[in-house]
């Protein structure tokens, strides 16, 4: 029970951090404000991050190793390359649209993060870029993508994905899952997919 209290409590913090750092930006921010906004005093801040500049990296590091998640389960599916990239553009894109503040905040703050936070952040983006490259050469390998350059594919489609933070719009026309079926549509046709039945034909 005692985490349980814990974790809300640090949660709590972090939604009020990324509001705070989404409206004002993160020097903008300072933990009274935080503080203020919780009813609480800074020190109750301390019990659960040692700096502002700790925040800003809780902030910002879920949301690229929920990315990472999302594509590497789908990556790991059994079927076809083609159907599991859909589903994990589909999943990726739920994430940004869902934490698209955090993203934001990421995107303007950047600079504010530590050495150490920047680089963990960093090798996390790199593996998600990893995964998806090898999800590309698989379905390239199987002849279901065709791609001249795998690196810059990846680099694309998740540049792509990821930018719709700058533009989604809650409460707009489409809903998480449109959106989500639109962009993994567009992945496949960068990659060219070919169709099922031409790629039975082939073998």
């Amino acid at each position: 029970m005692r985490d349980e209290i814990s974790a809300y409590k640090r949660d709590r913090i972090l939604e009020e951090a990324v509001k705070l750092f989404y409206e004002r930006g993160f020097s903008g921010t300072t933990l009274d404000d935080i503080a203020g906004k919780l009813g609480v005093t800074k020190p109750f801040i301390y019990t659960h991050f040692r700096s502002k500049c700790e925040l800003l990296e809780a902030v910002c590091r879920p949301t690229i190793e929920m990315s990472l998640d999302a594509i590497s389960r789908a990556a790991r599916n059994e079927g076809r390359a083609a159907d599991r990239l859909f589903d994990g553009i589909v999943n990726f894109t739920k994430v940004v649209l869902q934490r698209q503040a955090n993203i934001a905040v990421y995107f303007r703050e950047e600079k504010h993060l530590s050495e150490a936070g920047l680089g963990e952040i960093n090798a996390l983006r790199k593996r998600f870029d990893r995964v998806l490259s090898d999800l590309l050469q698989e379905g390239a390998d199987a002849g279901e993508f065709r791609i001249a350059d795998i690196r810059m594919a990846a680099l694309a489609i998740g540049g792509m994905v990821s930018w719709a933070y700058t533009w989604y719009q809650p409460g707009g026309r489409l809903s998480f899952d449109d959106i989500g079926a639109r962009l993994a549509h567009f992945a496949l046709q960068m990659v060219e997919a070919q169709p099922a039945a031409e790629l039975t034909a082939q073998c």
